[in-house]
């Protein structure tokens, strides 16, 4: 897949945090990046060289990277309607 083609999986899955070029997961949303950790209430930063993904842990904010070049898949997890 192209880096346009994933932009649009994470766009489908944040919304725009206003004044930044940051995107927040969309509530009730969890994403997997590559069959590794679920991230949950994350915020995203899709940069030109790589995806960024920050979490808040405790006190600390851990950020995670992510070559285009290198992500194999994405899985979003949401609740389903019934």
């Amino acid at each position: 897949m192209t880096k346009a083609t994933w932009e649009k999986v994470f766009e489908y899955a944040s919304m725009p945090v206003h004044g930044t070029l940051s995107r927040k997961l969309r509530k009730g949303l969890k994403i997997q990046i590559n069959e590794g950790k679920v991230y949950e209430q994350a915020t995203l930063f899709l940069g030109e060289e790589f995806l960024r993904v920050t979490e808040k842990s405790g006190k600390e904010s851990v950020n995670t990277y992510y070559g285009w070049e290198k992500l194999v898949c994405v899985r979003t997890i949401g609740e389903t309607e019934e």
